[in-house]
């Protein structure tokens, strides 16, 4: 664990010591218990006195909640802590469950620093999120974080929409196997499309090409685009990149790199091998998709600058806005049609004069049985993990607040917002989202960042869902929609979640080895072929030394200690 973290965990601990006590008033002496006993010894009487705490879902007392929310510094957007939809839900709040609520805003792209200084305050929200379980898992084991599984069991009664959403999968996930205890419960990722990969369906016509459907083919066209520049771009020949990449190698080459990973891998093989999952960094046989990477890269056929551009930064989408790129691989599943008239489809349109002009979804890499897996997303585990401070004094509110915002009315309230004003429902049930400004303007996507328990759309039946999602895009058919969504899915795979409890050597370490895999990978892909080898190997070797090899050994010897040698959890 690097120091700089070391000492800001150290200094929320104490500052726990010094504020959890105090924060209704009271004094503290030399024999007060900790904040964790405290917080269990308030809650182990609140499971005693509930029916006194509550008449029916209100509580008898009006009680106050705080409850962090992302501030994305949106232009043109609304403060995210006072604006229509956070009024919605404090005058819900109120009405049903007796509950104020106020909103803490968290910048989205420093939340994690943020949370840790509010911790340290003794200030942080009594409703916080994060994205990275090894981070609650740090604090829990300081005690620094409440239990929530006394309140999920004793008062299941009272919260009957937060089960009925998210279920024992999502709400048991981080269980503890063996002391029973839950630290964090897992938001709902109802939408679990991940990546695709596009292509410039005007330009497949222009030169006479099908869409391809193999590897093999898929090579072939790059090199036909490259081969054929002139024709394509004319006057901006020169501009021509065939094929758009980021510095985030391990995220945006995943259905190609996935594709090489063996479908032999066993139950045990992905547990272990289950850190930092999404990128496959320690899958057998990945090296090879990024061998061949390195092949195209040295042949030209991907942009030759990728390393170069952080995230956040726009010289990618702009390249591909203009019209020089053939084809790119996410880095969503929907990229290129997202943010109407300044999508990339939108842009390219206005910018070859063509309507017919623009990204279509392919899917053209294999497995070895033939099959088109890709790695989606898990409905749980992968999306914002919910948990309870220690200084949180209202568990109870805290988690009918979760309860309030999992009932289908009210979050499809929150995802869509006013019909005839911000939506219009249509014949067959479908909802079409309509743009706005002003107070009802939505900061995050379906306005996902009020909707705590659930990442995407969960309407009345999967039919219903599918056509409203593809209604969401202004300058888009429903059409080109479907298809990215059925391209991203076909063949769908996520491994199975097996929970053997924490895993110490995962804490502290994700940031320091995610800037290891870039750097290395990036190195390796942009490399003469004949250093590949020797970055590769030498890139992986020292991933493995600063971290990685022990998460490996540590989930090894959770296996072996719950399942012995068998390969596939019995």
């Amino acid at each position: 664990m690097k120091k700089k973290q070391c000492l800001m965990i150290a200094g929320v601990v104490l500052a726990f010591a010094l504020t959890a006590c105090s924060k209704g008033g009271e004094k503290t002496s030399g024999n007060e218990p900790d904040p964790a006993q405290k917080t269990a010894a308030a809650m182990d009487s609140g499971k005693a006195g509930i029916h006194q705490e509550l008449d029916g879902v209100r509580m008898k007392e009006t009680t106050k909640i705080t409850v962090e929310v992302y501030d994305r510094a949106n232009d043109g957007g609304s403060k995210p802590e006072n604006n229509f939809y956070t009024n919605y839900i404090k005058e819900g709040m109120l009405r049903d469950h007796n509950i104020e609520v106020e909103f803490i805003p968290v910048p989205r792209w420093t939340e994690t620093e943020q949370i840790n200084n509010l911790l340290a305050g003794g200030s942080a929200p009594d409703i916080c999120v994060s994205y990275s379980y090894p981070v609650v898992s740090t604090y829990s084991a300081m005690g620094a974080v409440v239990d929530m599984a006394p309140i999920l069991e004793d008062y299941k009664d009272v919260l009957p929409n937060l089960w009925e959403l998210l279920g024992e999968e999502n709400l048991y996930y981080n269980k503890d196997p063996k002391a029973g205890s839950i630290y964090a419960i897992e938001s709902l990722r109802a939408n679990q499309a991940t990546l695709c990969t596009f292509v410039r369906a005007d330009w497949l016509k222009k030169l006479n090409m099908k869409e391809p459907t193999t590897l093999e083919e898929f090579e072939t066209m790059l090199y036909a685009f490259k081969d054929n520049a002139d024709m394509l771009l004319g006057a901006d020949a020169a501009k021509l990149v065939p094929l758009a990449y980021s510095f985030d190698a391990g995220w945006r080459a995943q259905p190609l790199v996935g594709s090489f990973v063996p479908t032999s891998m066993t139950e045990k093989d992905y547990y272990i091998n289950n850190f930092a999952s999404d990128r496959l960094m320690t899958y057998p046989n990945v090296k090879e998709g990024y061998r061949l990477l390195n092949k195209w890269y040295n042949d030209g056929l991907i942009w030759k600058d990728f390393a170069i551009y952080p995230t956040g930064d726009p010289t990618e989408d702009n390249m591909i806005k203009a019209g020089y790129v053939g084809a790119s691989i996410g880095p969503n599943w929907d990229y290129p049609y997202r943010n109407g008239e300044d999508s990339i489809q939108a842009n390219i349109q206005r910018a070859t004069g063509d309507e017919e002009a623009g990204m279509v979804a392919i899917d053209p890499f294999q497995d070895d049985t033939g099959a088109r897996r890709k790695y989606i997303y898990s409905p749980a585990g992968t999306d914002r993990k919910i948990f309870f401070p220690a200084t949180n004094n209202e568990p109870v509110a805290s988690a009918l607040y979760l309860d309030w915002i999992s009932q289908m009315d009210n979050r499809l309230f929150l995802q869509f917002g006013e019909e005839g004003v911000t939506c219009e429902t249509q014949g067959d049930g479908a909802v079409k989202t309509l743009s706005v400004t002003g107070e009802k303007i939505m900061n995050s996507i379906n306005n996902t960042d009020y909707t705590l328990t659930i990442n995407g759309l969960k309407m009345k039946d999967e039919e219903t869902t599918l056509k409203t999602v593809a209604l969401g895009y202004d300058t888009v058919s429903s059409d080109i929609i479907t298809k990215a969504y059925y391209a991203s899915m076909t063949d769908g795979f996520f491994p199975k979640h097996y929970n053997l409890g924490d895993i110490e050597a995962e804490s502290g370490i994700e940031e320091s080895l995610r800037v290891k895999r870039d750097a290395f990978l990036d190195q390796a892909v942009s490399a003469s072929v004949d250093k590949f080898d020797a970055i590769f190997d030498s890139g992986f070797a020292d991933y493995l030394a600063s971290g990685a090899q022990a998460v490996i050994d540590e989930r090894t010897a959770k296996w072996q200690e719950f399942f012995g040698d068998s390969t596939n959890g019995k």
